[in-house]
């Protein structure tokens, strides 16, 4: 089957949503995502949007903040451009309809909250499920829009470009081959324009706090088409996970912190002042390094986040989502200190994108997790994606439309239905679950928050083994989602393993035992990685 439309968006978090209902404004919209509409991170984000709103803080504080967090590694320009441009893009969320928390004191203002790295209260949220919030109110303008279609249960195996195909003429994607995995069939998607929004990839690592369906896909098909890869090293491990057997991958806020949460060992000392003068609020590259640290160190099983000296009612009020989530585990953060280690949270790096959310490949944006703008540096200030996001989605959107009127008028004949050869259907699954699990225990035992030479190596040699085995089962089985899941978290794996043995130094949330201190003079610089070729 075969779909034409004016824009194709892959991914349903905030930042395709965004593009898609500025984009619906100029042609037709596909929304393609693979599972429900709203099974994205972006649904399960709890913090909030960090942008300056108080007349007490200033872009310039924002600007400072980020940089610091980022140690200095990110772009100042696209930093500039996110802060500024952050007030704007959060009253178009209000105007949608998005029910942020208002002060308490004074309604006609929000409400804002601090958390790690932060100087000032600048978090906007929605109580502690900020991301629900937003992601229920994008979702009901794009369903109300008729300009756009939205299909679920389609999962993108591949871009569709003219030099993959082998046509003449200049390089450029044209669409994307895509599952649908209802009818398990292959169907074809042609666009003038495709924006990658498909979010990140913590599925690449064994423990994480992302839902299933962040396996890196948009990273993993962008390389694929020769659009470079930066900073695959900054892998963010979001300081505290819900630490419980039956608790899969349950997200303690930041913002526990930023109102007061202390972290403590199991004998209840709190430890991070012996980490960074900022303690529990320090960055979370600096506080997950001193989990880890604190638990190889004692032999425990977690570190405890206590709540338990603030107010009940105000931590109720304030993290209502939280509290009753760990009441469903038998903990009450009212009266028990919470279990909690670190787990893989935030890609750092990802495709290559400019201020515009242009690839360099024609045809083809993106936005989002799954973009590398430059704004995180080697580390990510909290609550600054759900913002990035939204700025340069609105971007891209911005430079769209001429993209859109350089696409060629005619390009369906030229582009063949998937072809599925030989393919059959596996014989032994087995092959597929254990190649997922080897492939995250292995990121998770070497190229996790603390990084050396001989584990990266070690790494390198078996992801080498296990994406060329990968590679066979794709072209001999039938496709499934997840063997297309493995392919992708296995192709991200090893870009991350490649730019991490690149990086002679630790900065941010690269830290390597081998090269401990910055290196400014040689590394104070992206890691970009193009097919074929490191550079």
């Amino acid at each position: 089957m075969r779909h034409v439309f004016d824009t194709l968006v892959l991914g349903s978090g905030i930042a395709g949503l965004t593009f898609a209902l500025k984009l619906a404004e100029r042609g037709s919209v596909a929304v393609i995502t693979k599972r429900e509409r709203r099974a994205s991170n972006t649904y399960w984000a709890q913090g909030g949007i960090a942008t300056v709103m108080d007349p007490v803080d200033s872009f310039e504080a924002h600007i400072r903040d980020t940089i610091v967090a980022g140690d200095h590694l990110n772009h100042p320009e696209i930093v500039r451009i996110c802060v500024e441009e952050g007030p704007a893009r959060l009253r178009e969320l209000l105007d949608l309809g998005v029910a942020f928390t208002r002060d308490r004191d004074d309604p006609s203002h929000l409400d804002l909250t601090r958390e790690g790295g932060h100087s000032a209260r600048r978090v906007v949220h929605a109580k502690d499920m900020t991301g629900a919030a937003v992601e229920e109110a994008l979702v009901a303008a794009v369903e109300n829009h008729p300009n756009i279609q939205l299909f679920e249960h389609h999962h993108a195996i591949d871009l569709i470009s003219r030099q993959r195909l082998g046509m003449r003429g200049d390089d450029r994607v044209l669409g994307v081959y895509v599952l649908d995995t209802v009818s398990n069939t292959i169907e074809t998607f042609l666009g003038k324009v495709v924006m990658l929004a498909t979010g990140g990839a913590g599925k690449v690592y064994r423990y994480t706090s992302n839902p299933d369906v962040a396996t890196g896909d948009g990273i993993a098909m962008a390389w694929r088409v020769g659009v470079p890869v930066v900073n695959m090293e900054f892998y963010q491990f979001h300081p505290t996970c819900l630490y419980h057997p039956q608790a899969k991958n349950f997200l303690v806020t930041e913002a526990c912190r930023g109102e007061g949460g202390i972290l403590r060992r199991k004998d209840g000392v709190a430890f991070m002042a012996d980490y960074h003068p900022l303690k529990d609020l320090a960055p979370r590259d600096i506080v997950a390094r001193a989990i880890d640290s604190e638990m190889k160190r004692t032999g425990d099983e977690c570190v405890f986040l206590d709540m338990t000296h603030l107010d009940p009612g105000f931590v109720v009020d304030h993290f209502p989502g939280v509290h009753a989530k760990l009441v469903e585990f038998g903990i009450d953060m009212r009266k028990q200190p919470i279990p909690v280690v670190p787990a893989a949270h935030y890609c750092c790096g990802g495709v290559y994108s400019d201020a515009d959310g242009y690839t360099g490949l024609p045809g083809l944006l993106v936005a989002g997790e799954a973009a590398h703008t430059g704004l995180h540096g080697a580390n990510r200030l909290a609550s600054n994606s759900l913002l990035e996001g939204l700025v340069f989605a609105h971007r891209a959107a911005l430079v769209a439309p001429e993209m859109m009127a350089s696409a060629p008028a005619a390009i369906d004949p030229e582009v063949p239905d998937w072809n599925t050869g030989f393919a059959t259907d596996p014989d032994e699954l087995v092959l597929i679950a254990h190649a997922w699990e080897e492939m995250r225990t292995l990121m998770w035992n070497y190229v996790g928050i603390v990084r050396s030479n001989k584990r990266l190596e070690r790494a390198l040699r078996r992801s080498q083994l296990l994406n060329q085995e990968i590679r066979e089962d794709y072209w001999r089985f039938t496709l499934s989602r997840d063997l297309l899941e493995l392919r992708n978290i296995a192709r991200v794996g090893h870009l991350i393993i490649e730019s991490a043995l690149s990086r002679k130094e630790s900065r941010g949330l690269h830290y390597t035992v081998d090269y401990p201190q910055h290196d400014d003079l040689h590394w104070k610089r992206d890691t970009i990685l193009r097919k074929g070729a490191r550079a």
